[in-house]
């Protein structure tokens, strides 16, 4: 079930239901709002949005309430989460997962969200999106290519092709937006060969097997796997998470992984990673490709959770095309 594309006019209600809307300086609050009024796009809040305790969230009646309001509104058209965090499986068992069948929308976010937009997933049907939280609609400098894609993939009907960035950043340019350093991107990582065609699973590794073994996990049948971590996982967390959703019984019938950009952090080299991998017989015969524009770092393609993509991944040519979203 895949939600109506987003158009000018339309109205985009936004959650806190992991961290608050309250971290967000009101500069970033200021420039994420022209930036959606820029694609014709008008802003409201949810009303427990700026609610925080001293875990930088809300309680969970107030992020569920505030998630029903949201879906439930018809003159909301898009729903998008603030920025991610730490907290949001805690919500996943009091949603009413009826209501959001019954009005499918727009919802976008990462990082922590990966776990609400997979449970979406799981139990609607409905194809949400990994892609620029509302925070990220704040960042001045280097969001093109953010933008680029957030429109191909949520206000656009075509299937299109994922290239790479010119460059990229990880640096903290939410506390000085003048402040920042790009990186020339080498682009893509080809680790094993192969060809693949799939639906798309995934997102942030870790947030994603919080849900191993609970009725919100996606199935991995037929899938192609996005996968990516933040600057707290290195290599060594990222091998193990890895691994662990290797050990999942429906694994054998993934088609291909795809891996985003590791943080500066997590010193996670191209030799270390392709070693990763190859240590891994389960990996041998599909194919894998690293060092994508999507995750902690900036900028970031947009992609579907539920949509599907075809992968060619040849030593002369790496091409990954999103067919449906």
């Amino acid at each position: 079930m895949i939600p109506k594309k987003l158009k000018k006019g339309d109205e985009i209600r936004v959650v806190a239901p992991s961290t608050s809307l309250g971290i967000i300086s009101q500069e970033n609050k200021n420039f994420a709002i022209k930036k959606f009024e820029e694609l014709g796009l008008k802003i409201s809040y949810s009303k427990n949005s700026e609610e925080m305790n001293e875990f930088e969230s809300s309680t969970i009646e107030s992020r569920v309430s505030d998630l029903h309001e949201a879906f439930a509104d018809k003159k909301i058209k898009g729903i998008f989460p603030a920025i991610g965090g730490f907290n949001i499986n805690q919500i996943l068992k009091y949603l009413d997962y009826d209501l959001i069948k019954n009005n499918p929308k727009v919802f976008c976010g990462y990082s922590d969200i990966t776990a609400l937009g997979s449970a979406i997933y799981r139990k609607t049907g409905l194809v949400n999106y990994s892609g620029p939280a509302f925070s990220t609609f704040g960042m001045l400098k280097g969001n093109d290519y953010s933008i680029e894609y957030f429109k191909k993939c949520i206000m656009e009907e075509d299937s299109f092709e994922i290239k790479p960035s010119k460059n990229w950043s990880d640096d903290t340019w939410y506390l000085d937006q003048d402040k920042r350093k790009f990186i020339d991107n080498e682009g893509s990582l080809l680790i094993n060969e192969g060809e693949a065609e799939g639906e798309i699973i995934g997102g942030n590794l870790c947030t994603l097997n919080l849900l191993q073994g609970t009725e919100f996990m996606p199935s991995l049948n037929n899938s192609l796997l996005f996968l990516e971590d933040d600057e707290e996982s290195n290599l060594k967390h990222f091998d193990r998470n890895l691994q662990s959703l290797i050990h999942q019984p429906e694994f054998f019938q993934v088609k291909g992984i795809l891996i985003g950009r590791f943080q500066k952090a997590s010193q996670a080299t191209k030799e270390k990673m392709i070693k990763m991998i190859k240590t891994k017989k389960e990996l041998k015969d599909i194919p894998v490709v690293a060092n994508l524009d999507f995750g902690h770092t900036s900028p970031l393609f947009t992609f579907p959770i539920g949509g599907r993509a075809k992968i060619l991944a040849r030593k002369d040519q790496t091409k990954i095309e999103i067919t449906e979203h």
